[in-house]
């Protein structure tokens, strides 16, 4: 993006629509930087008006203090060595020289504690993106470029150290070096005229690679759920009809190591929550004995479905969005073959299709994408549940399948549904499932996390989150209902459930448990319609009689006269 571009992305956004605050917090000038941040997050936020705000030239731990005090939104905390000593900057004159070094080692080791402590302690405030030094040092010490000196390996060692100790934190998010290395190049990041004439360190090139890596981490793009994978030529090398059982092969021997790390790749998303599923042409029976080789590194348990037959494959990957009852549009779909690629594109214009190469550099780098597309800052209980889950609603499906009625079945599964308020700083699995989840969604809002800090905060507003388990096993945390109470009045603005949580009339426990609770006359959601929240439009359809629509007001004896029997124990 360059700079007149990012200019006009701002000025795309309305006075109507809603503040998006934003604080840069840095030590130098700040202006190019955060006209850059705001066009990169008004990108990603349509319908949002993006504020940001600077603080004061050379006062990175005063901006980061006052900030810290009153939080108003997310911040972009943006280091520079002249921060942490003003020697290590060229604007200002504190002497250079070996005789040095020990002196400024120490500055900056205090200066970096100080500001470590300030992050960490920082839990109440939202996402915090920091993003180290990123441009060098001044040459304090008189070392040739070529040669690692003892007080630039001393920095590095020091500013390491901090990124460790800060990147476990779940409410801070550290630009990765690395990427921004792949986006700016070192050399090319520098402008000493700008900095000593202004007080601005970076060229426009680096400023806009940094602002989008911020922008990334301040408002991340929604991950996929979900992974389709072709066997032959893909998760291993080889045609399994052909070469048999013991034939095909992803080690290094047989010249296939690419599909190994393929293999693992997938096997660790699938560790992280990640659904992974099968889809191929092949026979059944041989699919089912080579997914059962020990050496395999992507364990056949981890597998679900697996879809085996000689139709098209967009066929196998109808059964499979069924089987996971996710939206294609939360899918990848990886093959080798060109056609059957754009058969499934065809059939599903909203899947993600990635083509599987026999060049291993292809194949290292669509590896890596992987990571960007379904990784996530931290795993959390309900991902390593979610394919447990989804075996156990199988197994519910078929167990009404085979008996007389729903309710016989829902009666005898001894559901248990825990329901809890959310503190402050709430569990993060609350936020996740409102942002994640869009079959059940009362209006499809995504909040960001200052926004629903915010919100929980506010005088009168409360949140329930629930958890349910019954025989066929626990389903996690799955349902998040937000609203403000006054009186016998209750307002819900949010409320989600999780699509694996379908069928077992959690939704209706959740609304008898609200007006029990609460003694109220009357609930009014919220509501807006989109493309994929046709079950809740269902079932405030079921209970108002009538199509949804704005404000729904739904009073006790309404919802007495219309809700369907629930056989599950509310906590």
């Amino acid at each position: 993006m360059k700079l007149i571009e990012a200019l006009a992305v701002l000025q795309k956004a309305g006075p109507e629509d809603s503040p998006f605050p934003v604080a840069l917090i840095c030590g130098f000038t700040a202006q190019p930087l955060l006209t850059f941040l705001a066009a990169h997050l008004q990108s990603r936020l349509p319908g949002r008006r993006v504020e940001a705000r600077e603080g004061r030239f050379g006062d990175l731990i005063g901006n980061l203090e006052r900030y810290l005090r009153e939080p108003c939104g997310a911040a972009a905390v943006v280091l520079d060595w002249a921060d942490l000593d003003s020697r290590l900057g060229w604007r200002q004159h504190g002497g250079w020289g070996r005789a040095l070094v020990p002196d400024i080692g120490n500055v900056v080791a205090r200066k970096l504690d100080l500001i470590r402590d300030l992050l960490m302690g920082a839990s109440g405030a939202g996402i915090i993106a920091v993003a180290l030094p990123s441009v060098p040092p001044a040459p304090v010490e008189p070392v040739p470029g070529w040669q690692y000196g003892e007080l630039e390996s001393r920095l590095d060692e020091m500013v390491g150290s901090f990124a460790a100790r800060l990147s476990p934190v779940p409410h801070l998010r550290l630009v990765n070096p690395s990427r921004l290395a792949a986006l700016s190049a070192a050399h090319q990041r520098l402008d000493v005229r700008t900095l000593l004439q202004a007080g601005f360190p970076y060229r426009l090139p680096h400023t806009d690679a940094l602002a989008g890596l911020l922008a990334e981490l301040l408002h991340p793009p929604a991950p996929l759920k979900g992974i389709v994978t072709d066997l032959d030529n893909t998760l291993w090398a080889g045609i399994l009809g052909e070469a048999g059982i013991d034939g095909v092969a992803w080690d290094l021997d047989h010249h296939a190591a690419h599909h190994g790390a393929y293999q693992q790749m997938l096997q660790s998303l699938a560790d992280s929550g990640v659904l992974v599923a099968v889809a191929s042409k092949n026979d059944p029976a041989l699919v089912r004995s080579a997914l059962a080789r020990p050496d395999l590194l992507l364990r056949a348990g981890s597998v679900f479905p697996v879809d085996v037959h000689w139709g098209p494959k967009s066929q196998s990957v109808a059964r499979i969005l069924q089987a996971w009852n996710i939206a294609a549009d939360s899918v990848l779909f990886i093959d080798d073959s060109a056609l059957e690629l754009a058969e499934v594109q065809n059939a599903y214009p909203a899947i993600h299709c990635r083509s599987f190469g026999d060049d291993p550099s292809q194949v290292a780098a669509l590896v890596a994408e992987l990571a960007d597309l379904f990784g996530k800052p931290s795993d959390s209980k309900e991902d390593s549940l979610r394919l447990d889950s989804l075996r156990a609603g199988a197994e519910l499906a078929a167990a009404t399948a085979g008996a007389e009625s729903l309710e016989q079945v829902l009666a005898g599964a001894e559901g248990v549904l825990t329901i809890v308020s959310l503190s402050n700083p709430p569990d993060p699995r609350a936020l996740e499932l409102v942002n994640k989840t869009n079959q059940f969604n009362l209006n499809g809002r995504r909040i960001g996390e200052a926004d629903w800090l915010r919100y929980l905060g506010s005088p009168g507003h409360f949140a329930w989150m629930a958890s349910y388990a019954d025989r066929f096993g626990p389903l996690g945390k799955i349902c998040v209902l937000a609203g403000r109470l006054t009186g016998g009045v209750l307002d819900v603005d949010t409320w989600v459930l999780s699509c694996r949580a379908f069928g077992r009339r959690i939704e209706y426990a959740m609304l008898g448990a609200l007006f029990e609770r609460h003694s109220l006359a009357r609930i009014r959601f919220h509501f807006a319609a989109t493309e994929r929240n046709g079950p809740l439009q269902d079932l405030l359809r079921d209970l108002t009689g009538a199509p949804p629509a704005g404000e729904i007001v739904l009073d006790a004896a309404g919802f007495e006269a219309r809700r369907l029997a629930w056989f599950l124990r509310v906590e």
